[in-house]
């Protein structure tokens, strides 16, 4: 195990959690349900008081939201501070967690990574603020990712509902349609491949996110999770169907070994060698400020689905803005994150070039008619607003998550190396995060 990953679970205290109860590492006598409940007049009471805020965040968007927040409410002072992205900013929090010293008051934190923070209630219950009031203001997946049991441990920031981004001068030239199933899909990545050799449809060395992401989108639920008690089966289905075709994929020699957010792989992107991408719809800034040499080249169209004629879709990626259990001045807090994830920052963050999860901006005709010059002027957020709607919002991720996707490449990434076949890398993956997950006190069954 790498030993950031190892400090992160055990700043998190979660065997300390499970056997004493979340309120004897939490360092608060409140579990959720018996937290005071704060009212809109005490948000605005506390505004009017003001004081100051510290938010770890690492989203570039939230600069002009603090700004903009600033001037609103001129006796607020809120610190951003870019502690870190990810993982390390995890690692960051544990530690600041454990010493009861230097918590922030809001933390950026990814939803796959959101639930081993609310199950040790290392985070607040919103729902005393009247988060739960703003459920219908969300798109599935990420209103789905920021609930745990009654709680709300979050607001959403942002989302990623998938789509598959594609090199239309490279298609046009090859004849090659675009794909509608994961069949077509393949049939597309064997003539453009032949066609070219040197082209690829996609890279591929492992990557956990994508890969949940698909299991997601293909109906596979292996995570089942109910408080400490955790389910891990990556024989479904589901499973089935998509390692299936992605074994194809592998052993066909049909995606690149190029690996992702390398200059080699926007290099790829750029001369034709990959010509499609399956994410998130937050990608297009990428591809604009990476790839230019490509701008008109490229669109956006739907997933592939696995069965002809379904609308199925995914989330992968996104961010959530929570608050610390130790952070202090939660009035203000709470007043800052539902500003920037619901009020006017959500707008702001937009203009930014932030996707969001509010399902009024996702539907309205300004969002939906906007046209990206990057895509040939093509109105890609009608594509991302419609995969937003076909979430599923019952997939669940482990609330050791974090540790999980650390091992992927030690267990199911050696399919995309070796000879082993896809679906005993994700035994393999499984059997590792069952190991763990018991190590820590889970009762974990397979």
């Amino acid at each position: 195990m790498p030993q950031n990953t190892r400090r992160l679970l055990r700043g998190i205290g979660l065997v300390c959690a499970l056997a004493l109860g979340a309120t004897a590492c939490g360092g608060s006598d409140d579990d959720g349900s018996g937290q005071k409940q704060v009212s809109a007049a005490d948000i605005k009471a506390a505004l009017k008081k003001g004081g100051k805020v510290k938010v770890w965040a690492w989203e570039p968007t939230l600069k002009k939201v603090v700004t903009d927040f600033e001037k609103e409410h001129p006796a607020v002072d809120v610190e951003l501070v870019n502690a870190g992205t990810n993982k390390d900013q995890y690692t960051a929090l544990q530690n600041a967690i454990s010493a009861k010293k230097g918590v922030p008051d809001v933390a950026q934190v990814e939803y796959y990574a959101l639930s081993q923070y609310a199950l040790t209630k290392s985070i607040t219950d919103l729902t005393p603020f009247g988060a739960d009031r703003l459920k219908d203001s969300y798109s599935p997946g990420p209103w789905n990712a920021v609930k745990s049991g009654d709680g709300v441990y979050a607001l959403p920031m942002d989302s990623g509902p998938m789509a598959l981004f594609y090199n239309k001068k490279v298609f046009d030239k090859h004849k090659i349609k675009v794909p509608t199933t994961w069949d077509e899909y393949l049939q597309a990545a064997r003539k453009l491949h032949k066609a070219d050799p040197k082209a690829y449809i996609t890279s591929d060395t492992g990557e956990a996110g994508l890969t949940t992401s698909l299991l997601w989108q293909a109906g596979s639920r292996p995570y089942k999770v109910d408080g400490t008690k955790v389910g891990i089966d990556f024989s479904d289905k589901g499973a089935r169907t998509y390692t299936e075709t992605w074994q194809k994929l592998i052993d066909e020699k049909l995606v690149a070994q190029i690996n992702p957010w390398t200059d080699e792989w926007y290099k790829a992107f750029g001369d034709g060698t990959i010509a499609t991408l399956p994410t998130g719809a937050w990608m297009p800034a990428n591809f604009a400020s990476g790839v230019k040499e490509a701008a008109g080249d490229w669109r956006a169209a739907p997933l592939p689905q696995w069965t002809a004629g379904a609308e199925a879709s995914a989330e992968n990626g996104g961010s959530s803005l929570a608050l610390p259990e130790l952070g202090k001045n939660k009035e203000l807090a709470y007043a800052f994150v539902e500003y920037a994830n619901s009020g006017k920052g959500v707008q702001t963050r937009i203009s930014e070039g932030a996707f969001p999860a509010t399902t009024k901006d996702l539907k309205s005709k300004a969002f939906q008619d906007t046209e990206f010059p990057y895509f040939g002027g093509q109105k890609a957020n009608k594509v991302f607003a419609e995969s937003a709607a076909n979430v599923a919002d019952d997939w669940k991720y482990l609330p050791y998550q974090v540790y999980a996707n650390s091992v992927f490449n030690d267990t199911a990434g050696k399919a995309y190396v070796s000879g082993t076949p896809l679906s005993e890398g994700l035994k393999s993956w499984q059997d590792a995060s069952v190991k763990y997950g018991t190590e820590q006190g889970f009762s974990v069954q397979k």
